[in-house]
């Protein structure tokens, strides 16, 4: 499912309540969308790899490889410039809990829950 630039982190609790600065949640939406971005070029290439084209109108060899290779980068951007396919959404989340996390690091002196 296709989702639009202006949704991505947007979503309900995606970063509502956050003690992180409005640079930092900029930041991190754009991580999220750059790690969208590297798994649909990875996911482009897989898929042309796949393609026999030693025996089509083109003929394989090194010529192709590397126009295969341009081209799933194209595609990859056209997808993750329309918005992407809703992975950057998914990831947001995580990635603002765990800057969380690292600004708010547990306490040494207190015990976890549990422990004796």
């Amino acid at each position: 499912m296709l989702s639009s630039p202006a949704s991505l982190g947007t979503r309900a609790g995606s970063d509502a309540g956050s003690s992180l600065s409005p640079a930092r949640m900029g930041h991190l939406r754009e991580q999220a969308k750059d790690l969208e971005g590297i798994f649909l070029n990875t996911l482009m290439k897989e898929m042309f790899s796949s393609l026999k084209t030693d025996e089509s109108s083109m003929g394989g060899g090194f010529a192709e490889e590397t126009w295969r290779g341009m081209q799933a980068e194209q595609m990859a951007d056209a997808i993750a410039r329309s918005g992407g396919v809703g992975l950057a959404d998914a990831l947001l989340p995580d990635l603002i809990a765990a800057q969380e996390a690292a600004q708010n690091p547990i306490n040494p002196t207190t015990k976890p829950i549990g422990v004796i």
